[in-house]
Parts: structure tokens; C-alpha cells; sequence
């Protein structure tokens, strides 16, 4: 991300150090906040090495999981040609922006108690499973997460030159062995350490999947010390201990990095000339296809009825959350594009420390700064639009940075010959260039904030619940209907943001 970074102007660079001095504040100046109230001190009891234990390696199994079960399906996905297959890939995106809680309604309707799962095996005559617990974390994190193992070992397969797997079908030779083991062993390392990172950070599906003293997250213990003890001392000490553990797994995804060059061709389109395993390779799209739609199928199934049984204040909670996500994605526009101009090592280290952080990190010291001077559900919305906006910031950034140094290399000697600087050169020559990145990385960014629990769950009262928030409540009390109903519509208005946004980038771009 922080290579395509291009600063334009020395005018560039007030803009993007305050927009460093903000995310540095978010990240490192709540990190001190709670190291403050814990007194530096880190005193850890059973149950928080417990929480530290499981956070551990529920991430690295559910990573493990992802990246193991994408390989076959990204093989068959390479090899084959078939009807739809565009519409499918394209569908592997799905599951990232779409709201955490609302994936949870729909694996609990094919895995849960009375889903589908059990209502086949009741009728093969086979007691029921239980989808909560560490097993539902877990299972939770690879319909999220082999998506994106997915997309990533595709990418990296795309960018092999065609003339190799013309020279291995001429002459025999394995390819798998060959080519594709190569790749794997350059692109899973990166993908494993980037799916880690985000199940490290997973609240909501801990919150509603997991619980009891086998599967509490440090994330869970954090929101479980500040909502019901009230305890701040462990709460900040347990958010020291998640800031670290975040650190470490971005400095893996950092050392990990991208895959080394897989060699250079005629830029001819990839070709693949395997006409054997066609069986396994349709069974392994076959079951994935399943294993991501059911899920979705579901939610529709289930939250049409709820929609004739909506809870009252759905309406409200659904202004609130859609007026967070756009003050949000306003925010992270404006930091993204003020750190990727103006360049060098801060705005690098502005980019990256959201990886390391987490919200309820952010959420605990902003909580224990405000807390003497304010109640925090007077600021809740703003406090959640902040945090949303610096956990959106390194995706935004990654999306606009190669966009803004291709402008600048193609047209900056231009620019500067025409005298074009600071806002002049902002508007007529990067904004223009800009629009349709801008338009994704907005829609990326209102998408995650609508479905976001994170920071609203510490600070929210009755009056200030966003509508995922209202969904576990509705939960909680076992109003599973209006429940389903209250994701449908967070669903429908979290794909509704996205398209705009995303449609606006595309619409009359032509510049």
C-alpha cells in the first residue's frame, strides 16, 4: 500500500500530517491511554491467559482451515471454464463486506439447533450439533476467510505466463508439482498471515458464537470487563495484550508480503491444457458453492417472514447506522487520500497501524479518557464513526495509493509544466483520475461500518443501538425472527451503500 504512496506538492503534506497526527492518536494514543489506567502493569489471570490462549489459535486454525480448503477450489476455479463462473468469483467478494452479524443469522439457520444441518440428520436418524462454541467460531472464520484464500491464490496463479503451462502440456510434465506447488508455497504464507490477523480481531462472531470459558476471545473479555464488571483496570490490560498480539500478526503479513515474481510471458491470456480431474474439480466448486450460498440463501429465507414483525426502533437504529457508516467513509476518504499524497515514512506508519490495532482497543482508551469528562453514550455514535473510519483506513489507502502515483507518473511533468499545485492539481488532475478507486473504497468502507460491533457495544445505550446491535439483543432474548428481519434490512442497506457508491465511481469515469 504505502508503495504507490506519491507525494504531489509540499502543500500535500499538512494535510497528511494531520491526518497522520489523528490515526496516531486513534492507535498509539488510546494504547497509552490504557497502558496509563493499567498502571503499566500487566497482571494476567487464568482466565485472561485462557482468552489469550484460545484468540490464538482459533486464528491460526480458522487460517489454517481457510487457506487449505481454497487450494482445491482455486485449482478447479483456474483450470475450468464453465457458465457462470465469472458471476461465482465475483460472488467470493461477497462474504467481506457482508455485515459479520448478519453471516451469523444464516449459519445458524443451516447449522444451528433447528437449521438445516440437524433437520437432515434428525431424518438420518443422528443426534443434533451444536454451532456454539469453539467449533462455531471456528467455522464462522473460514466462511468469512475462504473467500478471500480463494481470491488470493487466483491472483496469484493469474500472473503465471501462459508459454510455461504451453511448454508443460507439450511436454508432459506435471504441472502441479511444477508450477502450481511454487506458487503455493510463495502466495499461502501471505494469505495465511492476513487471515490470522483479521480473526484476531473477530468480536462479533465471539460475542455470538462463542462465550463460556472455552471460547472467550480477548476481544469478548475486553467488552466483558468494561459492559458487566465495569472493570477498567483488566479491561485496559487485556487491550494491551490484543494490541500486541494484532502488532505481531501485522508484522507477519508484513514479512510475509506479496509473492515473488512467478517470471514474465507475452501477456498472452492463461491457458490451461488439464483435461483429467474434471469430477474433483466440479465437486470441490460444487461444495463450496454450497457451503457460501446456503448461509445467504437462508438469511432470505428467514428474515422475510420477520420483515411483517419488525421490532419497534428498527427505523431509528437504521438512521443511526447508516448516518455513522457515512460519516465514516467521508472520514477515510479524506485521511486515505491525504496520507497517500503526501508520502514518506509517516504516512506509511499512519497506514499500517490499523492493522495492528483493534476497535475495542481503540474503544477502551478513548472510553477511559472520556469517561471523567462525558458520558460516553452522549458520544457513542461519534466515537463509533471514528473507530470505524481508522480500522477502514488501510483498505481505502491500498485501493487509492497505485491509483494516485499512476496519475502522477503519467501526467505529473505535465502538471507541473502548466503550473498546476496544491488544490489545482488536486482537482484537475487527481481527483479525476481518482474516481473510480474513490467510488469502491467508499463503498468498501460504508459497507464494513454499517455491520460493524465493535465500539457501539461498549458505549450504547437504549437509544443509541445501531441496527447490529439491536440484532443481538434481539438475540440475546431469543426473538429469532425479528431478528432474521432486522438482517435482511441491514443487509439490503449495507449492498444498497456499496452499489451507490461503488456505481457512482464507475459512472461517466472516463477520465
Amino acid at each position: 500500500m504505502a508503495a504507490g504512496a506519491v507525494a504531489i506538492s509540499t502543500w500535500a503534506r499538512w494535510p497528511g500530517a494531520i491526518a497522520a497526527g489523528l490515526v496516531l492518536t486513534l492507535t498509539l494514543g488510546t494504547l497509552a491511554a490504557v497502558a496509563w489506567r493499567a498502571g503499566f502493569a500487566l497482571q494476567l489471570g487464568p482466565a485472561d491467559l485462557s482468552a489469550i490462549w484460545f484468540t490464538i489459535w482459533q486464528a491460526a486454525l480458522s487460517a489454517a482451515l481457510s487457506v487449505v480448503l481454497a487450494v482445491p477450489v482455486a485449482r478447479a476455479l483456474a483450470r475450468r471454464r464453465f457458465v457462470g463462473r465469472g458471476a461465482l468469483v465475483t460472488f467470493l467478494g461477497a462474504p467481506f463486506i457482508l455485515p459479520v452479524i448478519v453471516a451469523v443469522i444464516g449459519l445458524i439457520g443451516v447449522f444451528g439447533r433447528g437449521g438445516l444441518l440437524n433437520d437432515a440428520l434428525g431424518l438420518a436418524g443422528l443426534g443434533p450439533v451444536s454451532v456454539y462454541g469453539w467449533h462455531g467460531v471456528v467455522l464462522a472464520h473460514v466462511f468469512f476467510n475462504l473467500p478471500l484464500a480463494v481470491r488470493l491464490i487466483l491472483q496469484a496463479g493469474s500472473r503465471f505466463p501462459p508459454e510455461r503451462f504451453r511448454l508443460a502440456a507439450s511436454l508432459g510434465a506435471p504441472v502441479g508439482r511444477l508450477l502450481e506447488a511454487p506458487m503455493l508455497r510463495a502466495v499461502a504464507p501471505g494469505a495465511f498471515a492476513v487471515i490470522f490477523l483479521i480473526c484476531l480481531t473477530s468480536f462479533a462472531v465471539a460475542l455470538t458464537l462463542g462465550g463460556g470459558p472455552r471460547a472467550t476471545t480477548v476481544e469478548l473479555a475486553i467488552y466483558q470487563s468494561l459492559r458487566f464488571d465495569f472493570d477498567l483496570g483488566r479491561a485496559a490490560v487485556l487491550a494491551m495484550v490484543q494490541f500486541g498480539l494484532c502488532a505481531a500478526a501485522a508484522l507477519l503479513v508484513r514479512m510475509a508480503g506479496a509473492p515473488d515474481a512467478l517470471g514474465t510471458g507475452l501477456d498472452r491470456v492463461v491457458e490451461r491444457f488439464e483435461p483429467g480431474g474434471r469430477s474433483v474439480d466440479a465437486l470441490a466448486i460444487a461444495l463450496a458453492a454450497l457451503f457460501l450460498m446456503a448461509p445467504l440463501a437462508m438469511i432470505v429465507v428467514r428474515g422475510v417472514p420477520g420483515l411483517l414483525d419488525l421490532p419497534d426502533g428498527i427505523w431509528a437504529a437504521a438512521l443511526r447506522s447508516v448516518s455513522v457508516a457515512l460519516g465514516a467513509t467521508a472520514l477515510t476518504l479524506v485521511l486515505a487520500l491525504a496520507l497517500v499524497l503526501r508520502g514518506g515514512a509517516l504516512a506509511q506508519l499512519s497506514m499500517l497501524l490499523p492493522l495492528a490495532a483493534s476497535s475495542l482497543v481503540m474503544g477502551t482508551g478513548l472510553f477511559v479518557v472520556l469517561y471523567p469528562l462525558v458520558s460516553p453514550r452522549d458520544v457513542a455514535l461519534l466515537v463509533t464513526g471514528l473507530v470505524n473510519a481508522a480500522m477502514a483506513l488501510p483498505f481505502a489507502a491500498r485501493v487509492l495509493a497505485p491509483a494516485a502515483a499512476q496519475a502522477e507518473a503519467a501526467h505529473g511533468r505535465l502538471a507541473t509544466s502548466l503550473g498546476l499545485t496544491g488544490w489545482a492539481r488536486l482537482r484537475w488532475l487527481i481527483l479525476p483520475r481518482l474516481r473510480r478507486p474513490l467510488g469502491f473504497a467508499a463503498g468498501l468502507t460504508a459497507a464494513l461500518s454499517m455491520g460493524d460491533l465493535g465500539v457501539i457495544a461498549l458505549f450504547a445505550g437504549d437509544g443509541e443501538a445501531t441496527l447490529p446491535l439491536l440484532m443481538v439483543r434481539l438475540m440475546s432474548a431469543y426473538r429469532m425472527e425479528q431478528a432474521a428481519g432486522v438482517a435482511l434490512v441491514l443487509l439490503a442497506l449495507s449492498l444498497a451503500l456499496f452499489w451507490i457508491f461503488d456505481h457512482g465511481g464507475r459512472g461517466d469515469a472516463a477520465a
